[in-house]
Formats: C-alpha cells, structure tokens, sequence
C-alpha cells in the first residue's frame, strides 16, 4: 500500500468517526420525550397506511424502533443523525439515536426515517444489553422492499429483525442502514 494511499484512508476514516462523534455528542439536539414519542407514534401511523403488511409485522414483533425523521449529508465524507423511540407492548420502553458514519464517492443531503421490527427476545435483549447496536453486527437485519414484503407471513418470519425506510427525501441517490449505529440517549 503506498503512503500517499494509506493516509488518505486514514484521512477519511479519522473524517468518517469524527463526523459520527460530533453527531452522536450534543445532548442539545435531543429532542423532548413526549414530543419524540408522539413523531414515532405518527410516523407508525403512517408506515401501516402505505406499506401493506406492516402492521401484520408489528403484531407479530416483540419491540418496535420507531425513528420518525434521520437527517443525512454528504460530501465524500457523511454522516446521518436521528433519534427514535422503543415500544414494547405498545409501550414507550426507550429513547434511542441513529447514527451513521460513511466515506465515498458522495454528494447531497435527504431526510428519511425508518422502523425496525425486533422478532424475538434475542434482538431485544440484544438491543438491551449491548453498548450500541451496529447493523450488520449482531442480530440480523433485513431492509424490507416491496418484493420481500410481498412474501412476508407468519410462516416465514425467521430473521431476527426487519427495517422499513420511509418518507425519503432529498438528493442522494443511494441509502443503506449498513454502518449505522443504534445506542440509548435520555431526552
């Protein structure tokens, strides 16, 4: 590996975790409980009206993470900020944030927010006890589209966890939960 490379990656990976630092750090950007909870709620709300077959997923889940509204920018170096809320039992159990750190080929800014669908107590214990649960680390995450909603029932329901993205806008092209970070916050 040449030098001229191997500070470059150095360069972006030091840009990517401070960029995912400074966004995971201000407690100003919390946002109040009761109003977070009622966004989750409405977002919810939302999601079941025009993704056939989440609510079915909903019943059939042991917790729920709810993130009405992520923020992400992008300019080579990214990063993404969102808080959400944990129910379990229709309950609000938690208050947690997203936050994703990415180096590439990358330009522009949009807003999404998206759910996770826990399905066992292994995910949510997981979720629990863990400093921050990374995706792709852990329990396993499936980003539902419309081809594996279409195939989606009781009977086939064998991954720990399924996310659905919603309400995206903006100008980037791609999106992926990879590399993001879910860890507890008190707002």
């Amino acid at each position: 590996m040449t030098t001229t490379r191997r500070m470059f990656q150095t360069l972006a990976l030091t840009g990517a975790a401070l960029l995912a630092t400074g966004l995971s750090a201000p407690a100003a950007w919390a946002a109040d409980a009761s109003a977070l909870s009622q966004q989750a709620q409405l977002s919810l709300q939302q999601l079941y009206k025009t993704r056939p077959g989440s609510e079915a997923l909903a019943k059939s889940a042991k917790a729920i993470l709810v993130f009405p509204k992520i923020i992400k920018a992008g300019l080579i170096f990214g990063g993404a900020y969102g808080e959400g809320v944990l129910y379990e039992n229709g309950l609000p159990k938690g208050f947690y944030n997203s936050v994703t750190g990415s180096f590439g080929w990358q330009a522009g800014a949009q807003s999404y927010g998206y759910v996770v669908f826990l399905m066992n107590d292994k995910a949510v214990k997981y979720l629990h006890q863990s400093q921050g649960w990374e995706f792709g680390v852990g329990p396993t995450v499936v980003l539902v589209d419309e081809g594996v909603a279409r195939n989606l029932s009781t009977t086939t329901l064998k991954n720990d966890a399924y996310a659905y993205v919603f309400d995206q806008e903006g100008l980037m092209a791609s999106l992926s939960l990879e590399g993001t970070k879910i860890s507890k916050i008190k707002p």
